[in-house]
C-alpha cells in the first residue's frame, strides 16, 4: 500500500535510475513489489555528479501504472509525435502504451500536416496515431480543426490572388473538417474544434483570419461541421492562459454565447502551460468551476511546467512568440539541480492533488509530451534552450515528478 503524500524532504536522494520499459511503481515502507533497486544516478551538472544513495525505504514496485492510479478519476493522457508510435523508439512506445489512457497527436493531426497543398492529404502519421491508439486501448484525442496557426497560407487566399471570401473560407472548412473528421468517425474519442481563439489582450475573439474573413461566427460552423462530420465525437474549445483571470471571463463569455445558440460543444481544454510559480492554484480552481458551471466537461490539457527563468509574458503562450537568447535564460544546460527537481515534483504533485480533487468535473489530463527532449519548450520562446518540464528525462527514466503524481493520485483512492 502506498503511503501517504507528504512534504518532500530536500535532504533525500532523487529518484533515478529506473528501468522504464516495465516500470510500474508502488510505494511502500514495507518494500516488496518485486523487482530490484539500482544505485542513484542522478543527472550530472558542470560535469559534476550531484551526491545521491539509493532509493528511498518508501518506494517499492508493484503492479501500478499511472493509466491504473488514475484510471476511477479521469483519462491520463500524453501527446506524441510520429517517432515515439512509428516504431523507431520501442522504449516510448511501451511506456506510452503502459502509462497512458488517452492519446493525441501533437502535430500529425494540425491542417499543415494533414493538407499542405490544396485538396492533398497526408494521412501517414495521423492514421498511425489512430492505430496505435486502437491498438492498445487509448482514447485518441484530434488536434485540431481550426487554429490560425500551423495553417497554409493558400487556406486564407482568395482564387484571384487576394484575400479570400468567406465563401471561399467557408467552404474550405467544411471541405476540410469532413474530410478528416469524417475520415476518423467513430475512431476519435474527441476533437479540438477550435484552437485559442481568445485574444491575449482585450476585446474577446483574437483578431485570426479566419475572423476577419469570415467572422465571429466563425466559431458556430467550425462546431456544427464537425457535429456533422463525427457526430459520435466530443467536441472541445482548446486554449491556453485560461487560469487568467481576464481571460477566463473572455472564454466563458464567448463558450456561453456558443451555448445560447444551441452550437454543440462538450467541453474545454484549459492549456496547462504553466510554470513553477505560476498560476496559483486558486485561479486554476477558479477556472475549473467557472467552465465547470457552463455545464461543460473541463480537460487540462498540453499540461507542462516551465523550469526555466523568463523575461515575462508568463501566461502567453502564444506559439509565434520569439524572443532573442541569452545565457541566463538556459542555465540547465548539464542537468536538472536536485532542488529545482524537487520543486518540479512538487508543482505537479498539487496541481494533480487539485484535479483528483475535481475529478468529477475534470474528464482528462493530458501532458503536452512524453519526455523533456522532445519537449515543444527547449524551442520556446528562445530556440535551442535545455527545459525539463515534464515526467520523463531525455534517456526516458522516470523523475521525481512522476512519483509525486502518482502519490496524488493513490492518495484518493
Amino acid at each position: 500500500m502506498l503511503a501517504p503524500p507528504r512534504k518532500l524532504n530536500r535532504r533525500r536522494p532523487l529518484l533515478a535510475g529506473v528501468a522504464v520499459l516495465g516500470l510500474s511503481f508502488g510505494w511502500s515502507d514495507a518494500g516488496g513489489g518485486g523487482g530490484e533497486t539500482k544505485p542513484h544516478q542522478p543527472e550530472q551538472q558542470h560535469g559534476e555528479a550531484t551526491p545521491g544513495g539509493e532509493f528511498p525505504k518508501e518506494v517499492s514496485f508493484g503492479s501500478d501504472t499511472l493509466r491504473s492510479v488514475y484510471g476511477n478519476h479521469f483519462l491520463f493522457g500524453v501527446a506524441a509525435n510520429n517517432s515515439q508510435l512509428d516504431g523507431r523508439n520501442a522504449k516510448a512506445a511501451e511506456i506510452i502504451s503502459r502509462h497512458f489512457s488517452s492519446l493525441t497527436a501533437e502535430n500529425a493531426m494540425k491542417w499543415q500536416s494533414l493538407q499542405p497543398t490544396p485538396g492533398t492529404y497526408d494521412f501517414t502519421a495521423a492514421d498511425r496515431c489512430v492505430e496505435f491508439g486502437q491498438t492498445h486501448g487509448l482514447a485518441v484525442v484530434g488536434h485540431t480543426l481550426v487554429w490560425h496557426s500551423q495553417t497554409p497560407a493558400w487556406v486564407f487566399e482568395g482564387e484571384d490572388g487576394g484575400v479570400a471570401t468567406r465563401e471561399e473560407l467557408l467552404a474550405r472548412m467544411r471541405d476540410h473538417i469532413h474530410t478528416v473528421a469524417g475520415r476518423y468517425r467513430g475512431r476519435i474519442h474527441g476533437w479540438d474544434v477550435v484552437n485559442e481563439a481568445i485574444s491575449d489582450g482585450p476585446g474577446g475573439l483574437r483578431d485570426s483570419p479566419w475572423r476577419r474573413i469570415i467572422g465571429d461566427d466563425y466559431l458556430d460552423h467550425a462546431f456544427r461541421l464537425a457535429k456533422e462530420a463525427a457526430p459520435e465525437a466530443e467536441l472541445y474549445y482548446n486554449d491556453y492562459g485560461l487560469a487568467d483571470p481576464g481571460k477566463r471571463a473572455r472564454t466563458v463569455a464567448m463558450l456561453r454565447g456558443l451555448i445560447e445558440r444551441g452550437v454543440p460543444i462538450d467541453g474545454v481544454g484549459m492549456q496547462g502551460h504553466y510554470r513553477l510559480r505560476w498560476p496559483s492554484l486558486a485561479n486554476v480552481e477558479a477556472s475549473i468551476q467557472a467552465f465547470s458551471d457552463l455545464g461543460l466537461q473541463v480537460m487540462i490539457t498540453e499540461l507542462d511546467i516551465d523550469v526555466l527563468p523568463s523575461r515575462g509574458n508568463v501566461g502567453v503562450a502564444d506559439i509565434s512568440r520569439r524572443e532573442e537568447a541569452d545565457p541566463q535564460l538556459n542555465p540547465y544546460r548539464e542537468g536538472l539541480p536536485d532542488d529545482i527537481q524537487e520543486q518540479l515534483a512538487e508543482r505537479y504533485g498539487e496541481l494533480f492533488t487539485l484535479f483528483v480533487r475535481y475529478r468529477h468535473e475534470i474528464t482528462r489530463v493530458t501532458l503536452w509530451g512524453l519526455d523533456d527532449g522532445q519537449s515543444w519548450l527547449n524551442q520556446f520562446p528562445i530556440r535551442g534552450r535545455t527545459n525539463h518540464p515534464l515526467l520523463f528525462d531525455r534517456d526516458l527514466e522516470p523523475k521525481l515528478a512522476f512519483f509525486e503524481v502518482g502519490r496524488a493520485g493513490r492518495a484518493s483512492r
